[in-house]
């Protein structure tokens, strides 16, 4: 056990989850995420694969228990799957309680092997849509089968997967009912999430977002749905469909907020600490990880960061359903910057 201090925040919440970004690069382009012409990060002002292992093992010296792996889409960048396995020597040796990934799916199909040598047990997957054409829409780009190929490959390889679904208004709020039975007659739990008002270039957000309050509305109409005390470290909150056997979660940061039990910070790409998702306020890493070789600059870096963790975010969107405002503000980065 290590005798490094454990990260705390202002208002006594551990930090014991952690997302860490590897690229802004992305084979899709989904529509609530980026937009169409998306300009990405030149290589240079990435963090390197030494870094963000250094990284790594700097935070769970400090007790973080979970590792989450995101993008953009982190299988598109060359040489992760090498990364995954010397990180997952940490869950290998007992270091580290979970090492995750968040994926589109499009390159799960021949990763998911060397997934499971990495000591990964369950990986998140975004998908949006079970038809071909909306599919395709929503992810300008995106081919369904391909998805659902690697979906089946991750399951045949052991890995336990989740479906991560972004509620929208116009494009799938009727279907949702369809992608949870999908997922729960394949034993794929499924965790619907309010579009978040991230980047300030995307269009049409206020027209697609719905509240999941309607939404769990609309499926206790047909459905028993009950609560239930099942966590994964993250913000969702779980509920069992008796009828279909599966879980559901929701992530809600508009309509009903999850702050006050936060334990988690984002790293994007770059090397920037995040704090919140919801606001901009952040903290260089990358300058302490490339001019200080001691652990002594992050050290410092961390101190000062979680000394300005909020107690909760300001996330506010004028879409149909969203609650009264309190503070109107939008980050200016987008979630494939910030990392997924």
């Amino acid at each position: 056990m290590s005798l490094s201090p454990a990260l705390i925040d202002g208002f006594n919440r551990r930090i014991s989850y952690v997302r860490i970004s590897v690229t802004d690069r992305c084979d899709l382009r989904c529509t609530y995420c980026m937009p169409e012409r998306q300009t990405f990060l030149p290589r240079k002002e990435l963090l390197s694969f030494e870094e963000l292992e250094r990284l790594s093992l700097f935070l769970i010296d400090r007790g973080v228990e979970r590792l989450r792996i995101t993008g953009g889409e982190p299988l598109v960048r060359k040489g992760i799957l090498d990364f995954l396995k010397r990180l997952g020597q940490q869950v290998h040796n007992g270091r580290l309680k979970e090492l995750t990934l968040t994926t589109n799916g499009t390159l799960l199909k021949s990763a998911a092997p060397h997934l499971v040598e990495a000591g990964i047990r369950r990986v998140n997957v975004s998908l949006d849509s079970l038809r071909p054409d909306v599919f395709r829409r929503i992810t300008r780009t995106g081919n369904l089968g391909v998805v659902l190929d690697g979906i089946e490959a991750a399951q045949t390889a052991g890995l336990r997967v989740k479906l991560n679904v972004v509620a929208l208004q116009q494009d799938n709020r009727h279907d949702l009912p369809d992608i949870i039975q999908f997922a729960h007659a394949r034993d794929i739990d499924v965790s619907l999430i309010e579009t978040m008002p991230l980047g300030d270039e995307i269009e049409g957000r206020e027209d697609q977002f719905v509240s999941l309050r309607e939404v769990m509305s609309d499926l206790h109409s047909f459905w028993d749905i009950t609560p239930v005390s099942d966590t994964t470290g993250g913000p969702a909150r779980y509920y069992r469909v008796a009828e279909t056997g599966g879980k559901l979660g929701l992530i809600t940061p508009l309509s009903h907020n999850f702050c006050d039990t936060c334990n988690r910070v984002r790293v994007t790409c770059t090397g920037q600490l995040y704090m919140c998702l919801g606001q901009d306020d952040h903290v260089d890493l990358r300058t302490a990880l490339r001019e200080d070789q001691t652990d002594q600059s992050l050290t410092d870096a961390f101190k000062a960061a979680l000394s300005h963790k909020p107690k909760a975010h300001d996330f506010f969107i004028a879409g149909h359903g969203a609650p009264p405002p309190q503070r109107t503000y939008v980050p200016r980065r987008t979630m494939s910057v910030t990392g997924g």
